[in-house]
């Protein structure tokens, strides 16, 4: 398995900047309302615990096999920073509908910061990073959303996920199978 390294992407509005532990301070404010962790629990990460938590996750995965990718979204014309992106593309073998196909996996997440919701930021940079995966060997794209997160929902379903039967820890597992 090759393993990946977060680029820089760019989309219309957005760029897609490779995480670095620099990203802390201002991404703590990003994220600093507690409303973004109604679904996924937790509290907001003070600047010091988000240095901490992004250098463990600049330093990459302990499985060498599992690639740790990591994006802060800047929103172009106004300079900041709005949110994140991620995807772990692990080796096959945890689609369990489909036992015959192999390749890689990347699961993907996203936050958009509250003050930038609702201006299909998330969806703009799930879809950057979505089409991204898609120009390399990746065969199935995942994502895990609460049944009641619907802003979540809407983005997976704009960027070409659907949800399946299988739940994750309460959550819903949505996929997308890229054409290889």
């Amino acid at each position: 398995m090759s393993s990946f390294a977060s680029q820089a992407i760019s989309t219309r509005r957005l760029d897609l900047l490779p995480l670095h532990v620099e990203h802390a301070g201002e991404m703590a404010a990003v994220l600093s309302d507690p409303a973004l962790h109604t679904f996924i629990g937790g509290t907001p990460d003070t600047p010091q615990a988000l240095r901490s938590r992004y250098q463990r996750m600049t330093a990459g995965s302990p499985d060498p096999a599992v690639s740790w990718l990591n994006w802060v979204i800047r929103l172009r014309d106004e300079s900041c920073l709005t949110g994140t992106v991620q995807a772990t593309v692990s080796p096959s073998g945890h689609d369990h509908d489909h036992d015959q196909d192999h390749g890689p996996v990347a699961e993907i997440a996203w936050m958009v910061g509250t003050p930038w919701q609702g201006r299909g930021i998330a969806t703009e940079a799930a879809r950057g990073l979505v089409d991204w995966l898609g120009r390399r060997p990746v065969h199935t794209v995942i994502a895990h959303i609460h049944p009641e997160h619907r802003a979540s929902a809407a983005v997976a379903t704009a960027v070409g996920l659907t949800p399946t039967r299988e739940r994750h820890e309460d959550e819903i597992r949505w996929h997308r199978r890229n054409k290889q």
